[in-house]
């Protein structure tokens, strides 16, 4: 009936409200993901970006991004879908970076159109880094004998109850590289000449936001709420983007055989729980 009513007011007396759809990216960016550790990957956030874009009238699409990075793929596959979408649908982005945007996650941030970060946020980190562990040792101490069979002289590199090898550390260093510089042109295509011609910009160091904007990492600083009121007027309005709820946000009876299977799902959350752990950890959060 409201909507009805603000229809028949002459076009002079009707109040102009914008909306901005608003898309969280919130998390460690890796493939898999469960109930008990959401994560970012295109899977988990193909259809938010897809529902925001797809509101015809929003001007621009925000998107808030708290995330110490991850999957190198991931990232840029949900870097590539939101540029994507933004030149089919002609909209801005504008992106703002809570805690952090670093490494991934600032991948992920250079799809804006423009990067609004608070003081404290820590951005960059463009760099590309590679952690395990060696168990070589303990299995000799528990009295485990490693038996590995392949075919293909490379298949086992890297092995963890294995010592390391010179080759192979080089091998993995050269993927790295590799990895790196697709990781600096993109950000140099997206911030071209924004950035400033700083020796540590791609070297994997991070900032606040504050040195990110002289940098050229970030375009300015603020809050999603004030800034898109200024830029859009006192009447915007924003809108948070949300998938439906699944399966498991019901409460429904679990089988037995389900129930094994979630014990396995808690398991695995608990590995990569710990593998995210360390991802925020490395940025002191």
């Amino acid at each position: 009936m409201r909507r009805l009513f603000s229809r028949l007011l002459p076009a002079s007396m009707r109040s102009k409200v914008t909306t901005i759809p608003v898309i969280r990216l919130h998390g460690a960016i890796m493939t898999g993901g469960n109930q008990f550790r959401p994560s970012l990957s295109l899977a988990t956030t193909a259809g938010l970006i897809e529902k925001a874009f797809s509101i015809k009238d929003a001007p621009a699409v925000a998107i808030s991004i708290n995330s110490p990075g991850g999957s190198p793929v991931q990232s840029r596959l949900i870097f590539r879908r939101i540029r994507d979408l933004a030149e089919e649908k002609n909209k801005r982005v504008i992106v703002f970076v809570e805690d952090i945007a670093a490494s991934g996650g600032y991948m992920i941030a250079v799809a804006g159109d423009e990067i609004i970060a608070d003081p404290s946020s820590i951005v960059g980190s463009i760099g590309v880094v590679s952690a395990s562990f060696g168990f070589q040792d303990l299995i000799k101490k528990i009295g485990v004998e490693r038996r590995v069979h392949t075919a293909g002289q490379n298949k086992s590199i890297l092995d963890p109850f294995r010592p390391e090898k010179k080759e192979d550390v080089e091998r993995l260093k050269t993927l790295q590289l590799e990895i790196h510089d697709t990781f600096i042109n993109l950000v140099k295509e997206r911030r071209g000449p924004k950035l400033a011609n700083d020796p540590d910009l791609f070297t994997g160091m991070f900032w606040t936001g504050v040195k990110g904007v002289e940098l050229g990492l970030v375009d300015g600083l603020g809050d999603m709420r004030s800034f898109l009121k200024q830029r859009y007027g006192e009447k915007t309005r924003l809108q948070l983007i949300t998938m439906p709820r699944g399966l498991f946000g019901r409460k429904l009876g679990v089988s037995s055989s389900h129930s094994s299977q979630i014990a396995a799902s808690a398991a695995d959350g608990l590995i990569d729980a710990a593998e995210e752990r360390a991802l925020w950890s490395r940025f002191g959060l």
